[in-house]
């Protein structure tokens, strides 16, 4: 006979927890549906949970929006995917000297800050990433990894996307000369990292460098599922939570050096 004790929450991202699932729904509908997120001091007011239990829900249910599809962008009736980066973090105009010296801004304007790169297909989805940097070696493994061959890509004119030509239709706009040049353009990504940097400042205020990846995935959910109705966006969050699993060791990341606050 079977000794382990089962539960409805078993083997979800639930497994565990001693609250009910009415609050664990009522978060996940916040979550899902708060255009700029909600954050772990709202859901510990609400709730009636401590901050630190409040905090631990919305990562987990992080995890069960990430999409977690190899299918790649670019064959949706030929549209094209933009492609493009962008800095997360702090404005070193809005620091005394010694926070600038801590976070190691007084050595370039965007050194201390985070990158994230991400792909947007023209009526379709987007997907986001956190990169180490924005160099070639990072960049251009990651258009492989998420962009059919053949594919037409639109991006700005760094450096970091020259040669794509060899592999995809590659098209870019120089924003030294203008942001748009017909229907090449990165705008829409660019407003898309518009409404992560909002959620980001905010709502979430204090982001660590290790958990930003938790963050994207919240905005790209949202962001994917627009079109539907919040309660479509809610059952489809509760139908991926089978089958992943979160522990506080896991997200607090024992074993690894501290970092710093990304704002």
């Amino acid at each position: 006979m079977c000794q382990k004790q089962f539960s409805v929450k078993t083997g979800t991202v639930f497994e565990d927890s001693p609250l009910g699932l009415d609050k664990w729904m009522i978060a996940t509908w916040l979550l899902v549906n708060c255009k700029n997120g909600v954050s772990s001091y709202e859901i510990h007011r609400g709730l009636g949970v401590t901050q630190k239990t409040a905090w631990f829900m919305l990562q987990r249910i992080r995890l069960a929006l990430q999409e977690g599809t190899f299918e790649k962008l670019g064959s949706k009736d030929g549209e094209p995917v933009e492609v493009d980066e962008s800095f997360i973090g702090g404005r070193g105009r809005y620091m005394n000297a010694k926070t600038k010296k801590s976070k190691g801004l007084t050595k370039a304007p965007m050194s201390g800050k985070e990158v994230v790169m991400g792909f947007l297909e023209r009526g379709g989805k987007v997907r986001t990433f956190h990169v180490q940097n924005n160099r070639r070696s990072q960049l251009q493994p990651r258009i492989f990894q998420n962009v059919k061959p053949g594919a037409t890509i639109f991006t700005d004119a760094h450096n970091s996307y020259a040669d794509l030509n060899t592999w995809y239709t590659h098209q870019f706009v120089d924003h030294a000369v203008s942001y748009v040049e017909g229907r090449i353009h990165t705008n829409s990504l660019e407003n898309y990292w518009s409404l992560l940097k909002r959620a980001l400042k905010g709502t979430y205020v204090s982001v660590e460098p290790f958990h930003l990846f938790r963050y994207l995935d919240e905005q790209s959910f949202r962001f994917n599922e627009r079109k539907g109705t919040d309660g479509e966006r809610f059952q489809l969050a509760v139908s991926q939570v089978e089958g992943k699993r979160l522990t506080y060791r896991e997200l607090t990341g024992k074993g690894f050096a501290p970092t710093s606050n990304i704002f």
